[in-house]
């Protein structure tokens, strides 16, 4: 078994894996991280997005042994101790989740758009967002939590 190493969330982290362990079963099972959903299995509902060197993948549909080396960041080092990070304060304040299963993958799809596209209007939105669903919601909110977590963000 290969031992894969990254940083998750800024801290070092190892674990001796199968080779066709998937990040987020890597990062569910062998760092006790939870907050990254396993959804569909099939890399469509996007509730599994994590950021990798920077960049929204979809965790399960990525082999952690392909993130050996990289940056990751997950849902649960985007706040700063007790301090929401924008996106998800305005997620909690414009009543963008509903049962919260999508919510992690859609508020790190959300800080990727936010952090790549400025000016983001609600088209725009919905457009970056196939990819990511969530079975409880019209995407109202979701879509006007993003805007605003954006203009928090500086966009």
């Amino acid at each position: 078994m290969p031992t894969v190493s990254m940083t998750v969330n800024g801290k070092a982290v190892s674990a001796d894996v199968e080779a066709r362990t998937l990040l987020v079963h890597y990062i569910r099972d062998h760092i006790g991280l939870t907050g990254t959903h396993v959804g569909c299995d099939t890399s469509q509902c996007g509730a599994c997005v994590v950021h990798v060197n920077g960049k929204s993948v979809k965790s399960c549909s990525t082999l952690a042994v392909q993130a050996e080396g990289a940056d990751v960041a997950t849902i649960e080092g985007l706040a700063n101790g007790e301090e929401l990070h924008p996106m998800q304060a305005a997620f909690k304040e414009n009543h963008g989740l509903q049962c919260g299963f999508c919510t992690p993958g859609m508020v790190m799809s959300a800080v990727d758009l936010a952090n790549n596209m400025k000016n983001l209007d609600e088209a725009t939105i919905r457009e970056q967002l196939d990819g990511n669903i969530c079975r409880c919601t019209g995407y109202h909110n979701i879509v006007k939590s993003i805007k605003d977590g954006a203009e928090r963000m500086g966009g």
